[in-house]
């Protein structure tokens, strides 16, 4: 059967159960901002390191813009480009924004945003997430 070549991930509550393949994507080099190739194959991460790279594309995709994604896929941060709300208003956004985009995903179970600085056109994000597989920070610029 498939299910014998497809590691799974049992999520187990007192109201629900639900068996997660393991989650998969290409690597990603964030220093280099692009994919990992190694003798001309793109290189696959698991686990909680795909989570991340799913992470990351998330708040990088602009939610309700490409009709390629679902609408429920992406992040609002650009609504707050160029909006004249006070820091407090904008990183209280920002954070609700982020957490929206994160929590989305079945495998992310909690996000704590733990800071986000505004620098010229680059947000820089320090984010710890807590997946099916554990915690795991994140520390981005989009």
């Amino acid at each position: 059967m498939l299910e014998d070549f497809i590691d799974t991930v049992e999520i187990v509550d007192d109201d629900f159960e639900i068996n997660l393949p393991l989650a998969t994507e290409y690597a990603w080099d964030f220093d280099k901002d692009e994919y990992i190739v190694k003798n001309g194959d793109m290189q696959i991460v698991t686990g909680n390191d795909a989570i991340e790279v799913w992470c990351y594309f998330a708040l990088k995709t602009d939610r309700y813009v490409h009709e390629i994604y679902s609408w429920n896929y992406g992040s609002e941060m650009y609504a707050l480009i160029g909006q004249k709300y006070s820091r407090e208003l904008t990183q209280s956004e920002a954070k609700r924004y982020i957490t929206e985009a994160l929590l989305i995903n079945r495998y992310i179970l909690d996000v704590d945003v733990r800071s986000i600085d505004f620098k010229g056109s680059r947000v820089y994000l320090d984010i710890y997430v807590t997946t099916v597989y554990g915690g795991k920070e994140l520390k981005f610029i989009v």
